[in-house]
């Protein structure tokens, strides 16, 4: 059997490969996404570059609320 501690790092590269993948589909499609509605009206580079840094800023929400950690239920506050 394979010892746990060996597991620990290919786990961390698949988590933040995991991230990386995450963060170029959303803003891929982000990005898709206002070609497309550039498509349908006159303002052609304008919902292009909106979407996209949206979707820039919703891939590091998401990044950052990864790495942030998670406040558990039975801690309180004194």
């Amino acid at each position: 059997m394979k010892d746990e501690k060996s597991d620990a790092p290919l786990r961390g590269y698949a988590h933040y490969s995991g991230l990386a993948v995450q963060m170029a589909v959303i803003i891929a499609l982000s990005t898709v996404g206002g070609l497309k509605l550039d498509g349908l009206t006159d303002l052609k580079p304008l919902f292009t570059v909106v979407c996209s840094l949206a979707g820039v800023a919703l891939a590091m929400y998401v990044v950052i609320k990864d790495f942030t950690p998670k406040k558990n239920k039975n801690d309180k506050k004194n």
